[in-house]
């Protein structure tokens, strides 16, 4: 019964921190209700719970992440340049190309941080489909259950969703132009390798590993932050744990 009791706790700090509407707060009163109680959590409102924690929990990962150096800006996010380019990128420093390869840096995140904005339907779809089995699993987690497991069960489909929406920013904000003017800068050098790469697929990976990173904090931050207990009822309910 106690992991049954943590999760609703998690439920209800992750919904009032983050602003409910009156369909959440009936759903949240009841889920309250059946704590106070000692009550055994349904199948269902454990699965609708879960979901809303999920969906509460991208849109703030992607607040962060969709702002200007959401991704540039954060060490642990950054899309760098990757190890497959890593001979073309000290190739064109040495020739004095630096500027042109640290260009191409600076569109890859870019493109991250504009395709993050449209993250939300792409993971809401994904979070629809799980099923209460799925909930039930992930009750007795630790602090980043919840989207590890989501993770591994959408990974796949995210990426193929994801994909065009990466690709659309690549090619708005120059990151695809870029890469072709120093994979051509490159290639004129005698001798060097042909270069065999994806920057679509490579930002896509990137980006999806920066907003499963920026959901885990997320869901670390509700369940263990005590500044998050900001009302009586939030310290009321953590004072059950």
């Amino acid at each position: 019964m106690r992991f049954a009791n943590n999760f609703l706790v998690f439920l209800v700090l992750t919904a009032l921190t983050a602003g409910c509407n009156s369909t959440d707060n009936d759903l949240l009163g009841s889920l309250v209700g059946m704590l106070q109680q000692g009550r055994e959590l349904p199948e269902s409102t454990v699965a609708s719970g879960l979901k809303e924690t999920l969906r509460v929990g991208t849109a703030r990962a992607v607040s962060a992440l969709s702002k200007e150096g959401g991704y540039a800006k954060n060490p642990a996010l950054r899309v760098g340049m990757p190890a497959k380019l890593s001979k073309l990128a000290s190739t064109l420093r040495q020739i004095g190309l630096g500027k042109q390869v640290d260009l191409f840096e600076q569109k890859m995140n870019q493109a991250a941080e504009s395709a993050a904005s449209k993250a939300v339907p792409v993971f809401l779809d994904a979070i629809g489909q799980m099923s209460f089995a799925d909930a039930r699993q992930i009750l007795g987690g630790g602090q980043t259950a919840i989207t590890d497991y989501f993770r591994e069960k959408t990974l796949a489909q995210l990426t193929e969703l994801y994909t065009p929406v990466v690709h659309k920013h690549m090619n708005q904000v120059g990151a695809v132009k870029q890469y072709n003017t120093i994979v051509g800068r490159y290639q004129l050098i005698p001798l060097v390798p042909k270069i065999d790469f994806s920057p679509d697929a490579y930002v896509t990976e990137q980006a999806l590993k920066g907003l499963f990173v920026s959901l885990a904090e997320v869901e670390r931050d509700i369940r263990t932050n005590p500044a998050a207990r900001t009302t009586d009822l939030l310290r009321q309910v953590f004072a059950r744990q």
